[in-house]
């Protein structure tokens, strides 16, 4: 029963990005871009932590 509940939360998901970039392709690149911040500024906060271990914490 999991299984078809994730199919189809797949399936919904998929044909409302598609939905989404058919309809509005400069707010799908909206998303897309603050996607990609949001990774970039995770990525960032990362290397910052591991930094600051490298350096003993202080």
């Amino acid at each position: 029963m999991a299984l078809n509940a994730k199919k189809i939360a797949v399936y919904v998901l998929v044909v409302f990005v598609l939905y989404l970039i058919i309809t509005d392709p400069a707010r799908a690149a909206d998303y897309v871009q603050i996607g990609f911040e949001g990774i970039s500024d995770a990525a960032k906060a990362i290397g910052d932590f591991m930094t600051w271990v490298a350096h003993g914490g202080e």
